[in-house]
């Protein structure tokens, strides 16, 4: 009887949750449907001319794609993205990968507290740090007649403030997963701390620097902020230009700004793909939510 009972109370639940059910998969479709729309409406835009009052333009070309690439010097703009980004993905590599290591091997007081600390640039918005480095950085320049700010030199400094502390919330995990007592065999065999990093843990980690660098990448492309207040004219990445091309003075046709724009989506979609096949997203929410609540 009571095996019933507890069938016909798990039926009642079901049936009382498939509105709500029903309701969260509708706000996923109406997400979907209307981001779906956005990218199709840009794309279609940046190839399409005569566009008014049809589904579709009345005439194609690639002309606004050309225009775009002479007007904005894209060449430029890419080689400076790819430039600040592998150098970004290179320096935080070296000094997160050891940091990580060291966070996940070694106990201390207020180990929780310090590591809290040091990832707040990956959980505060880059804005509410970005506006007090860049002026920082525009006094270096005054006060000591070096130009940091307004070079890629400082877009890159600027980007490592939240690259660095992004590597060890990544990496951490996967050195954590590795058992010490590799190590301490590795050491009994008479292995160097070199060899014992380079030719047993470094294998290892390939994985987890991989998903790291990938990572790193696609936020330091993306960067905005922390670029727009430190880039010059010849130290702009493509975010950063494709704002330009929609905010600055002049006349220009829209289809140039839609261009960029599909460029840009392309790079991101690109990246996110080749990044979610190392790491899982849960994981690293996971991770943060660990060190919020410790």
């Amino acid at each position: 009887m009571s095996e019933e009972l507890a069938a016909v109370e798990e039926t009642a639940r079901r049936r009382g949750s498939r509105p709500i059910v029903w309701l969260a998969w509708f706000l996923l479709a109406f997400f979907f449907v209307n981001l779906a729309g956005i990218v199709f409406s840009a794309v279609v835009d940046s190839f399409g001319d005569n566009w008014f009052g049809n589904w579709l333009p009345q005439v194609w070309t690639t002309h606004y794609w050309s225009d775009a690439w002479h007007a904005y010097d894209l060449g430029q703009v890419l080689q400076v993205t790819l430039i600040v980004s592998v150098a970004v993905v290179i320096v935080s590599v070296l000094v997160g990968v050891p940091a990580s290591y060291a966070l996940a091997r070694r106990n201390f007081p207020f180990k929780h507290a310090i590591m809290l600390v040091f990832l707040l640039p990956v959980m505060v918005p880059p804005i509410a740090y970005g506006i007090p480095l860049a002026t920082a950085m525009y006094k270096f320049n005054t006060i000591t007649h070096v130009q940091i700010a307004n070079s890629m030199f400082g877009v890159i400094l600027a980007n490592l403030v939240p690259a660095i502390p992004f590597v060890v919330l990544t990496m951490t995990p996967f050195i954590e997963q590795i058992d010490p007592k590799v190590e301490s065999a590795a050491r009994m065999c008479g292995a160097s701390t070199r060899k014992i990093f380079t030719r047993i843990l470094l294998p290892l980690l390939v994985p987890g620097v991989l998903a790291a660098s990938i990572l790193v990448l696609v936020r330091t492309v993306g960067m905005f902020e922390l670029t727009y207040l430190t880039a010059g004219t010849d130290s702009e990445t493509l975010v950063v230009k494709l704002f330009d091309s929609i905010s600055g003075a002049g006349i220009r046709a829209p289809q140039q700004s839609d261009a960029m724009a599909v460029l840009y989506m392309g790079m991101m979609l690109v990246l996110l793909v080749i990044a979610l096949r190392f790491v899982n997203p849960t994981q690293l929410v996971t991770r943060v939510a660990e060190e919020r609540d410790a």
